[in-house]
């Protein structure tokens, strides 16, 4: 259909009066009727299969789906989960702090069940518990590969024993009555940890030389605070492969989705994460009886202060450039479920991605939103006042007042811009009921000397957005994806009509693991666990019947075995 004689002369004339400059120009001829633009949504790369190495490949797959393989495999996983390596989050640091020898029992199983990798690789501890494996390839030429996975879970809440299908340490594999695996961390991240370590187990009884130098590291506290492993294996590998020492660093992470027939499965491959800012703010006034108070205690101001954040929350910014995007992108292209998007909503996203066409962007994250508010959470800075506390009797008035507010930082911010963005509207009333402001170590107004308000850092210090890991004609990116893609179209469970790979940002602090240490390792950081999210995990994670599926366990070994003999045969970084 051809537009309107008056709306193309309206438009024309509104373009050589200077009313439509040319960033709008674009937008204004989709208005006349053009095409979205001839752009591809998501892109996939090819399953990607070892072909060197395929010979090899093929002998590990028929090994990987006999009977004995299978069930030693069970076995091993089943083993590691019956050791109980809780972390806890008042530990004391290494040697202080006896709650830490259990680790030991571990490394001996380790040195117990793969004395192959302990004679055949080189092998160091960092921190006594930590542990590095170095397995040296022949090309020095081109940079390793990393695996990090740790050896803690999360404590076990005895007080739910009896509401466990099988013991918490239990590590059961019956392969009758259950097609599980049993016990705290058999997801949460022995299968993981294990399964890395069978992979190369494997390629050593099968005689693989590496390439390209494959190393492991292991951390021990990621449930607590990560600083006795993580943040002691980063300096360690830092120094000894060099800043940005590595070709990738694969940790643990999401999963991909429903393997269901007639359906696409969605792999989520995390390459980002938002930053995490605790600020806390505090209200000082003078106490007395409370039959006689002043117009606002300090609850109240508290309270003042509170509405105005929550009625200026932190606006979402949807940004071409940014992960969530990405993420949207192939959202709208690959629907988890029909009808979940309106009709016309990938020429949206087809005109979005545009150079200059703001206001397309601006309409196709308008549509975004409302079909789907997750991903305004991902293009925004997100508060949530969590924690509040304040007077101490129903007569006294209260001589302070606090709250936590919980920030988890947008892609695109700083815990700055979060930081100001809190002092300027905490300003405003400051000068209305003249408090005094202190913020994050500034004195900034002064007012009453017996009315304050303070801001500061909660807990820790803020943790910026992370690097975010390039996607765009990224061999990195692709060889994992094709991995991926690989691994499950040739597994037996595979039911699916196809297999898309789409770039995940995490929500922030303890969301995937810790790799926050390990920014300068290297800048193709990805979070992702080879597993699905709902169709193998028996009950999720950190909760009562913590459970893997057993077959997909062996999916996992398989895609670290691929993902190190695809690696191998890339020539360069």
């Amino acid at each position: 259909m051809f537009p309107s004689f008056p709306l193309v002369c309206a438009v024309l004339i509104a373009v050589a009066c200077g009313w439509i400059n040319s960033d709008r120009l674009r937008s204004a001829v989709t208005l006349l009727g053009q095409s979205p633009p001839n752009i591809t949504l998501c892109p996939q790369v090819p399953p990607l299969f070892p072909t060197q190495h395929a010979e090899l490949n093929a002998q590990l797959n028929k090994r990987y789906s006999s009977e004995t393989f299978r069930l030693s495999s069970y076995q091993f996983l089943g083993d590691a989960i019956q050791i109980p390596t809780e972390s806890y989050d008042d530990l004391l640091p290494v040697g202080q702090d006896e709650r830490w020898i259990i680790f030991n029992v571990f490394h001996i199983f380790f040195e117990e069940s793969f004395p192959r990798i302990y004679s055949s690789l080189t092998v160091t501890r960092v921190n006594t518990y930590g542990l590095v494996f170095h397995w040296q390839g022949s090309d020095d030429s081109v940079k390793p590969l990393l695996f990090a996975a740790h050896q803690d879970v999360v404590p076990v809440d005895w007080s739910t024993e009896d509401q466990w299908i099988h013991g918490p340490y239990s590590g059961l594999y019956d392969g009758k009555s259950c097609t599980w695996i049993f016990g705290r961390g058999s997801v949460d991240d022995k299968a993981d940890l294990i399964a890395q370590l069978l992979a190369v187990n494997s390629l050593l009884e099968a005689g693989f030389k590496p390439r390209r130098t494959v190393v492991l590291a292991f951390g021990f506290d990621e449930e607590a605070s990560g600083t006795e492993g993580a943040g002691k294996l980063a300096p360690y590998l830092e120094e000894t492969y060099g800043r940005d020492g590595f070709a990738m660093l694969l940790d643990e992470g999401e999963g991909y989705g429903e393997n269901l027939k007639e359906g696409v499965i969605v792999a989520l491959l995390g390459v980002s994460e938002k930053g995490y800012f605790d600020a806390s703010i505090e209200v000082f006034a003078p106490g007395g009886h409370s039959s006689i108070p002043p117009d606002h205690t300090s609850i109240g101001l508290l309270s003042l202060l509170i509405a105005s954040l929550e009625a200026n929350s932190h606006p979402p910014r949807l940004l071409r450039n940014g992960t969530a995007f990405a993420a949207a992108q192939c959202a709208v292209q690959h629907p988890t479920k029909p009808g979940k998007y309106p009709a016309g909503m990938k020429d949206l996203a087809r005109r979005a991605t545009v150079p200059g066409d703001d206001v397309a962007l601006q309409k196709f994250a308008k549509a975004l939103f409302e079909a789907d508010p997750f991903f305004k959470v991902l293009s925004r800075t997100t508060q949530a006042v969590d924690l509040i506390s304040g007077g101490v009797k129903i007569n006294a008035l209260p001589e302070r007042a606090e709250a936590v507010i919980n920030h988890r930082i947008a892609e695109h911010s700083t815990a700055q811009e979060v930081k100001k963005h809190i002092i300027d509207l905490v300003l405003p009333l400051a000068a209305e009921h003249n408090l005094s402001v202190q913020a994050f170590g500034d004195d900034i107004r002064n007012g009453s000397e017996a009315y304050r308000v303070v801001l500061s850092d909660a807990f820790y210090s803020p943790l910026e957005p992370s690097p975010v890991t390039p996607i765009s004609n990224s061999p990195m990116y692709d060889v994992l994806s094709g991995t991926i893609i690989a691994t499950l179209q040739s597994s037996k469970r595979y039911q699916a009509d196809g297999v898309v790979v789409a770039p995940s940002l995490g929500l922030g602090k303890f969301t995937y693991g810790y790799t926050l240490y390990y920014w300068n390792l290297t800048r193709n950081i990805f979070r992702y666990s080879h597993r699905g999210d709902s169709d193998d995990r028996y009950n999720g994670l950190h909760t009562i019947n913590e459970g893997v599926r057993a077959e997909s366990f062996i999916e996992q070994i398989r895609f670290f075995t691929n993902l190190i003999l695809n690696l191998d045969e890339v020539k360069s970084d």
